[in-house]
């Protein structure tokens, strides 16, 4: 597991910026931008998020891999489109039907979310 460790820690590290920089773009469109739709801010967030973390994924996480970005960039696209629509349903549920606080619903629906990529990145995007 110790030869794991640093990779691990880039992919927290990769992870907590690019959903930092998925909540601002969130944050921004429903505060600042007024759309009434969290789902729908969410998704778009959720696409500026996903393009930050390919680029850290592929050059700062994941940095033995033997893919070019040619065949990495549309498994990743695909793989976390479907992540940012599970993620933007869980936000949608949360917030636009049962009325709770998006601020919790998005941190629900990231905690889902990095569940599901670290493995999926490791195993099926960015293999050795």
């Amino acid at each position: 597991m110790k030869q794991h460790a640093p990779e691990v820690i880039r992919y927290i590290i990769n992870g907590l910026f690019a959903a930092g920089v998925h909540f601002s773009v969130l944050n921004t469109e429903l505060m600042v931008l007024n759309m009434q739709s969290a789902g729908v801010a969410n998704f778009i967030a959720a696409c500026v998020g996903i393009c930050v973390s390919f680029l850290g994924s592929r050059y700062f996480v994941f940095r033995n891999h033997t893919g070019s970005i040619a065949s990495q960039a549309p498994k990743f696209v695909a793989f976390y489109g479907l992540l940012a629509l599970m993620q933007g349903a869980v936000l949608a549920l949360w917030t636009d039907w049962l009325h709770l606080d998006y601020h919790i619903g998005f941190f629900v629906g990231v905690a889902l979310q990095v569940m599901c990529s670290y493995l999926g990145n490791k195993f099926l995007i960015f293999r050795t």
